[in-house]
Formats: structure tokens, C-alpha cells, sequence
């Protein structure tokens, strides 16, 4: 699957960023940049990261995941693929993320 990184309209302070595809070092730009541009936005007070289209995630999409989630506004919308949870489960990280069903609940949360 051709990677593709969509940021949807804003809707009440949540800003989701949609994920497809495969993410490496050599691929993360586009996503490091999306999540960086709601990082800095002060009017963004939630960024959902829609990852149940990855196909592929290394090292780089976990380091990336790590730090949005210390800003304290990310929430994983899923549900989370395999191949992306099976990283999350050897890293340990899976706990640490909240996690919600679709985009619509990760909204809510």
C-alpha cells in the first residue's frame, strides 16, 4: 500500500491525523510533520492518530509515538494492526498509550 498522511478538519480542539501504509526512517517525514504542525498548535488539545491502516511501523513511527504522547494529547485511535501491535507489545509501549475504537471515540475520550 502507497503511504498516505491526512490530517482531517479540526473539530473542537481534536486534530486526527490519519496513517496508511508503511513508516520508517526513510518514509516518517510526512507524519513527523503533521504531528509537529498540531504539536505547536495551541488550539489543537487532542491529536488522534488514526493507525489502523499501517502496514509497517519501525523503530522511527514508535520514537515518533512516544513523543506526542508526552505532550499528553495523543490518543491511538484503532483498532491497532498487528504487525504495528506487535511492537507496541515488545516495547511495552501499548500500556502506556491510550487507545480507542475508531476515530469517533478517540474524539470523546
Amino acid at each position: 500500500m502507497e503511504q498516505q498522511v491526512r490530517v482531517l478538519p479540526d473539530e473542537g480542539g481534536v486534530r486526527v491525523i490519519v496513517c496508511a501504509g508503511d513508516f520508517d526512517q526513510d518514509t516518517l517525514e510526512p507524519l513527523d510533520q503533521a504531528c509537529a504542525d498540531a504539536e505547536d498548535d495551541p488550539g489543537v488539545r487532542r491529536i488522534v492518530l488514526d493507525v489502523t491502516r499501517v502496514d509497517f511501523a519501525d523503530s522511527s513511527m514508535l520514537n515518533l509515538m512516544v513523543r506526542v504522547l508526552r505532550t499528553g494529547r495523543l490518543v491511538v485511535a484503532g483498532p491497532v494492526p498487528p504487525r504495528l501491535g506487535r511492537l507496541l507489545d515488545l516495547t511495552q509501549v501499548r500500556d502506556l498509550l491510550p487507545t480507542a475504537d475508531g476515530i469517533d471515540a478517540a474524539r470523546s475520550l
